[in-house]
């Protein structure tokens, strides 16, 4: 089985778990909080992954980081993900879950590529039109890419929208080519 497919799978599952609990959040709050860690430590990530340690001994260590930290309920889940040896997987199951809540809220991740940094209004205002356009709340990442010139680039989804001052320059310049070459 593919490793993402059985990353959704254990997403889905937690995704239930937080849904007849109705802590959708703190779940989600709860993985960023593990994967922060295992992203600031390097010695946490080969303490977990590590299968010279015993299983029972890194589920001992986890009960004590974790008891009273992150709900009861998830803190089984990352047992029983240290049982099924698939603590390698916890990022792609936060992605997995982090996609899931932000389908149910009706959110979209979208990417947005600028030529300069935005400030707070200019965010806001893409981010509100952005809305509009898809139909969901935006959530925006921006990237800077002083290449474009001008302009914005927005990925979501299987989507592109370019419109970036260089790809007007460009089509712009084809137009004037093609013209040329009929005259």
């Amino acid at each position: 089985m593919e490793q993402s497919t059985i990353a959704r799978s254990y997403a889905s599952a937690l995704f239930e778990l937080g849904e007849r609990r109705g802590d959708l959040e703190s779940y989600a709050r709860a993985l960023a909080a593990v994967n922060a860690l295992l992203d600031a430590d390097p010695r946490i990530r080969e303490f977990l992954r590590s299968p010279r340690i015993k299983v029972d001994e890194k589920k001992q260590v986890l009960r004590q980081a974790f008891t009273g930290r992150v709900p009861p309920l998830f803190l089984n889940f990352l047992l029983v993900v240290l049982d099924k040896r698939r603590q390698r997987l916890l990022r792609a199951i936060a992605r997995a879950y982090d996609a899931l809540l932000d389908e149910r809220l009706g959110r979209v991740n979208v990417q947005v590529t600028l030529a300069h940094s935005p400030d707070a209004a200019e965010l806001t205002a893409i981010t509100s039109r952005l809305s509009m356009l898809v139909g969901k709340a935006v959530i925006p990442h921006v990237q800077i890419d002083r290449n474009i010139l001008g302009g914005i680039i927005v990925r979501y989804s299987d989507r592109l929208l370019d419109g970036s001052l260089r790809r007007r320059l460009v089509s712009m310049r084809s137009r004037l080519l093609e013209t040329t070459a009929r005259l």
